[in-house]
Parts: structure tokens; C-alpha cells; sequence
């Protein structure tokens, strides 16, 4: 049924994927006010961890005076992990938990070299044009500034997810620097192409190409699998077995494993940080 494709940074089971919203088997898609009287009611450890392993690498490249903003905050989780008092929330909503409302993260309209570090979780693979949010931030952050990712791992079980949940998508045939064809649905901020960061951090040298005299990366790291999964999802939700702590950290060291040996096939997310140039 599937054709798998094979070369030497990704597996793929097919190129291109595309699924309408009335077929996502996700509940509460993308709806930050449920998911937040979710975790914040339940105190699910589940979503706790996952989003604790999401964050808390960040506040290594985050100086305690240092100025900076999330963009894409969606749900703004963040606030509870990163240590630094001056993060802002921003995204295109106007949701009350967020500092900034409104922002469109490719034209931000934020002072110039104005920041000290940008955080960006799992939103860069939503963005329509991804060379125009790079710029973007290279325009608003300052010299030797930081913009920090988490972004997915479009792995092979990944992939099989995507299928079983019909949430979001892939696309690995687009020119990911093309400025005249979109990514991800320009009127949709919540579709995503979970094909994107691959597109744009595989291959180096059409980084540094296309970024190279913006960015310079600083760590790049693979990490989650089964912590993931069975999270029961950030903002889109979905079943899960509830674990306590113990087991879960078991579960984090057995995912380490697993990405260790066979990233292209269990790994579901990677962390970079980026500094930007003169």
C-alpha cells in the first residue's frame, strides 16, 4: 500500500500527504482555551513531562536579563518552564494569556535588534513562507541573538501517526525557500507540513545558501518518541495511558534509545538553536 522512499537523511513512506480538517481524528483541535483549562485543571503528569522535555533545554541559552518572545505561543505552556522573567507570548490570536496578540511572526512589526532571543515550538512547519520569518527574526534580534527551535521529526512513525490521525501533513516535494508558492495554508495559521523542518535543516549547505549569512547553528539535538505519543496531546487531543513520573522518565531513557540508534524511523522531534550573524 505505501511505497517507501528511501535516501540517506529520511525514510518516507510516500512524498506528499494532505488531509481536510472534517477528517482529523484529533478532539479540540487547536483550541488553546480548552487546552489550557485542561492542563490546568487535570495536572496531567503525561502532558506535564512532555512539555517540561520541551522547554527546559531552552533556558540554557537564555540569560536571566536577557529579552525575548515566543512566537507561535499558541497555548503559552512556555511561561511555565523557561526561567526568564522577560519572555513575552505572542501569536495571531488575541487569546488573554498572551503579551502579544496579533502577531504574525513573518512581519512581526517589532523594533529592529530589539531582542536577545526568539523561541519558536512547533510553529515554524505552520508558517507559509519560512524565508520570510527567518529574515524577520534575523531583522528583530540583536547581534549574537539566539532563535530557539522545536520543531517535529517527520520520522517513520511519525509519518504512520499522521495517516492513523489525519492531522496536519507532509509535503517533501516543495521548495521550501520559494516565496511565491505557500508552505501551509495561508489562511489556516493552524494547518501544518510537518515536512517543512527537514526541508530547511537537512540539507546544510542549501541552509547556509539560503540562511547562511542570517544564522549560524549553534545545537541541534533528536529527541521524543513514546513521551510524545502518549502525551495525549499539546493543544490537539487524543487518548492516552495516564503514568506517573517514574514510569515516564522510564520511558524517556528507552525513547533515547530508540532515536540513538534509529532516529529516521522512531524519532519525532529535534531541537536547534540558531545565533544570528552580523
Amino acid at each position: 500500500f505505501f511505497k517507501i522512499y528511501i535516501n540517506i537523511k529520511m525514510l518516507r513512506i510516500i512524498k506528499k500527504i494532505h488531509f481536510s480538517a472534517d477528517e482529523n481524528r484529533m478532539n479540540s483541535i487547536a483550541d488553546t482555551k480548552i487546552a489550557r483549562k485542561m492542563y490546568y485543571s487535570r495536572k496531567c503528569k503525561n502532558i506535564e513531562f512532555l512539555l517540561k522535555k520541551r522547554f527546559s533545554w531552552m533556558n540554557n541559552f537564555i540569560k536571566e536579563t536577557d529579552k525575548g518572545i515566543e512566537v507561535g505561543a499558541g497555548a503559552g505552556f512556555s511561561r511555565d518552564f523557561i526561567k526568564n522573567k522577560n519572555l513575552k507570548l505572542s501569536d495571531m490570536s488575541n487569546d488573554d494569556h498572551l503579551d502579544l496578540k496579533n502577531i504574525d511572526a513573518q512581519n512581526t512589526k517589532l523594533e529592529e535588534e530589539s531582542l536577545d532571543f526568539v523561541i519558536a515550538s512547533n510553529m515554524i512547519h505552520h508558517i507559509p513562507y519560512p524565508i520570510k520569518f527567518f529574515r524577520e527574526m534575523h531583522r528583530i534580534l540583536r547581534k549574537d541573538g539566539k532563535l530557539i527551535i522545536f520543531e517535529p521529526y517527520c520520522s517513520i512513525i511519525l509519518q504512520i501517526a499522521t495517516f492513523i490521525m489525519k492531522h496536519e501533513g507532509f509535503d517533501f516535494t516543495l521548495n521550501v525557500w520559494d516565496e511565491k508558492i505557500p508552505k501551509s495554508e495561508e489562511k489556516n495559521s493552524w494547518h501544518g507540513n510537518i515536512a517543512v523542518p527537514h526541508l530547511i535543516f537537512d540539507d546544510k549547505k542549501k541552509f547556509d545558501e539560503n540562511l547562511g549569512k542570517y544564522f549560524k547553528f549553534e545545537y541541534e539535538n533528536l529527541t521524543e518518541c513514546l513521551v510524545f505519543l502518549n502525551s495525549g496531546g499539546v493543544t490537539s487531543k487524543t487518548w492516552f495511558l495516564p503514568l506517573n513520573n517514574f514510569f515516564l522518565n522510564i520511558l524517556h531513557n528507552f525513547d533515547k534509545i530508540l532515536i540513538k540508534f534509529f532516529p529516521n524511523i522512531f524519532c519525532l522531534g529535534r531541537r536547534i538553536v540558531l545565533v544570528k550573524k552580523d
